[in-house]
């Protein structure tokens, strides 16, 4: 059973600069910035899961409508239901052009965030 009092060697050992032990300010920078970009990293992630979300739920709206749409429009000819379909439309083809522009934004953000190497 390992002692609890002694120490054990982490797997990256922290560098000094050799002055009492001491902890490099740029290593300090370099593991910050590490831990700032990964952080950023999940967090666009969860944009892009939540921007997945919202398509698959307007998909399903629009589906929904443009079959409710549908059979009514077939039960009266009434053509105000056949423009119930073209919006359902655009509300679908909004939805994806909103989860590319997401998706395409938090890769931007990613790619300008420093990852400290």
């Amino acid at each position: 059973m390992p002692n609890p009092n002694q120490n054990t060697p982490s797997a990256s050992p922290a560098p000094n600069n050799g002055a009492g032990g001491q902890i490099s300010p740029k290593y300090i920078r370099e593991e910050g910035a590490g831990k700032a970009y990964q952080s950023v990293a999940q967090s666009m992630a969860i944009a892009v899961q939540d921007a997945a979300d919202n398509l698959r739920n307007m998909q399903t709206i629009s589906s929904t409508s443009q079959g409710v749409a549908m059979a009514k429009f077939l039960e009266t000819m009434d053509p105000a239901y056949l423009m119930a379909i073209e919006y359902a439309n655009k509300m679908a083809a909004n939805a994806a052009q909103n989860f590319q522009t997401i998706g395409t934004n938090a890769a931007d953000v990613l790619t300008g965030f420093p990852s400290g190497q």
